[in-house]
């Protein structure tokens, strides 16, 4: 498997090869300077013998059909292999659902992202892959996050891709903080890497992101690329801006970021979450209707139970509808933009 790896440089391939594990863990050493160790299937760490302050995390595929972040991520870890990049600053990446990625879905049994911080384990338990698995990559961010002390900075941006079109092609969700300021900084890093849009949360979730970030202190953002794509349907030019930003991020070049711009950035405070409380439950709006659209407020937005959910402020904006999910679970994020966010 080690020989297999050093050949091709496609760590990819020996992921999909060993979709459910590896039989043992392996190390090996890239020149004199960095320390090379994977943990698991689509689990890589790269360790700089000479490690700068940062921990990163860069996950991918926790939905298996979003192919475009684990075409970054793979494209990365070659450059890595090959040596024509070298990191600065401990890096660990995630390829998330292989199985998923196999089957060209978007999961194999269940939503891995509503699994996270514990939640793989309530109700039912492991009973699936997608928990099993979800618990997996808890531990081994633990595992990577408190293998080393000090005064760290940790990062964790989980890539993905949308179920439909935007009006804003690339957002993130900036998870929950419980009180604390965001980060200026972490906004335009994320502008620079193309993605113009900050979703700002108000509750905790069972997100990746939100895990990282509640649980070890870790800038964190679930970022989304644009629409999801089958393998070689992505326009790979689209996400240069991505790519060279965190080449620069795990290298330790200097990021050259912008002084914070609210002109540069659109930002959104999630103001409810409608969930699925009826089998009847549908909205009132073209299945094609993109993320960000608005409706002003009385609008019927959807119906179930014989009860009408209404745009409840002058105007609202909706990402991630989908009425195709099991009752009692997330059916749309609603959106009011922000004027003036509390920043540091």
């Amino acid at each position: 498997m080690l020989q297999t790896l050093l050949q091709s440089k496609d760590f990819l391939s020996l992921t999909l090869a060993n979709p459910e594990t590896i039989s043992e863990s392996f190390s090996f050493e890239l020149a004199d300077h960095t320390d090379v160790h994977v943990w698991d299937t689509g689990v890589i760490v790269f360790e700089p013998k000479q490690a700068g302050n940062k921990d990163i995390v860069l996950s991918c595929a926790v939905h298996g059909n979003e192919t475009a972040p684990i075409e970054i991520c793979n494209q990365l870890i070659k450059e890595l292999l090959e040596q024509s990049t070298k990191v600065k600053h401990r890096t660990l990446f995630l390829i998330g659902n292989p199985p998923a990625i196999h089957n060209g879905t978007r999961f194999v049994e269940e939503n891995m992202n509503r699994l996270f911080s514990g939640n793989h384990s309530s109700g039912e338990g492991l009973v699936n892959q997608e928990r099993v698995r979800a618990k997996k990559l808890e531990d081994y961010v633990d595992r990577f996050y408190t293998s080393v002390t000090g005064e760290r900075h940790r990062i964790h941006y989980d890539l993905h891709t949308a179920i439909r079109a935007s009006k804003h092609e690339k957002f993130a969700i900036y998870p929950f903080r419980h009180g604390k300021p965001h980060k200026a900084e972490q906004i335009m890093f994320l502008e620079a890497c193309g993605v113009d849009t900050i979703l700002f949360h108000h509750e905790p979730t069972t997100t990746f992101s939100y895990f990282s970030s509640n649980g070890y202190g870790a800038d964190a953002f679930t970022v989304e690329l644009g629409k999801v794509r089958p393998f070689g349907e992505n326009d790979m030019t689209r996400f240069v801006a991505t790519h060279t930003m965190l080449t620069r991020l795990i290298t330790g070049a200097d990021l050259e970021l912008s002084e914070f711009d609210n002109d540069k950035v659109n930002l959104y405070q999630v103001c409810r979450v409608i969930n699925k409380n009826h089998d009847d439950f549908a909205f009132n709006f073209a299945n094609d209707v993109e993320n960000f659209r608005s409706f002003p407020k009385g609008y019927v937005l959807a119906t179930e139970g014989g009860e009408k959910v209404k745009i409840e402020h002058e105007e609202e904006a909706i990402v991630f509808p989908n009425a195709n999910i099991p009752v009692g679970q997330r059916a749309v994020i609603m959106l009011l933009p922000v004027a003036e966010p509390v920043l540091e």
